[in-house]
């Protein structure tokens, strides 16, 4: 074979190669997020193992070091969440437990039995699917709402904290101005004792020299 014609095969493998990665990193980044098992394209009930494998063939396929694409990056960051969120047991139960609600919600407003026909469809996996989208969203919806509600009531218990340690200090710093001014009350009481005694003294004194002046 020519080596021109050797050069264009290799320009065409090379694009197609191109077009490959740049469709799989725009997949990713369309996939819904809080569902790990979309962004690795996979199905739920699949094995640890099989996890690993998918997660390790798409990295490859779009690591940054790999393509020119400027969105590999957040693509290649996205992968990885979704592998750590299904290797993870207590998020992947999460995640299941969501996918499963979505199941029974559809079949019980369509009025389904677990042996109805329509739930092996197309259709009703297409549905499927949106409906774990909505459940997913709902279930984060009402985990930011407890998060901060929690906040919430942390910053309150943190205010009655700061307000009940701020009591106690300027009762520690009043008892010991108090203390402080102990001697110098003391003196003073001493003192004005000491005057009221004199003045009485003064008084008594006075009364006798006019009381004897009366008497001569």
């Amino acid at each position: 074979m020519p080596d021109e014609e050797q050069d264009a095969l290799d320009a065409l493998e090379k694009e197609a190669s191109d077009f490959t990665k740049d469709a799989e990193i725009d997949r990713i980044r369309k996939a819904f997020q809080l569902d790990a098992y979309s962004v690795l394209d996979l199905q739920p009930g699949v094995t640890e193992s099989d996890i690993k494998i998918q997660y390790r063939k798409k990295s490859l396929l779009i690591h940054p070091d790999k393509t020119k694409n400027s969105a590999a990056p957040d693509a290649f960051d996205r992968l990885k969440k979704a592998q750590t969120a299904l290797l993870e047991e207590k998020s992947r139960t999460y995640l299941d437990e969501c996918i499963a609600d979505a199941r029974r919600l559809l079949i019980r407003e369509h009025k389904y039995t677990l042996d109805s026909p329509e739930l092996k469809t197309e259709e009703f996996k297409k549905e499927w699917r949106q409906k774990t989208v909505h459940v997913l969203l709902e279930e984060e919806a009402r985990r930011r709402r407890q998060a901060k509600a929690k906040l919430q009531e942390e910053g309150r218990e943190r205010r009655k904290e700061d307000e009940e340690i701020e009591e106690r200090k300027r009762k520690r710093d009043s008892d010991k101005a108090w203390e402080d001014t102990r001697e110098e009350r003391i003196s003073t009481w001493r003192d004005w004792q000491k005057g009221r005694k004199k003045s009485g003294e003064d008084g008594e004194g006075k009364k006798k020299k006019k009381k004897m002046k009366v008497l001569g």
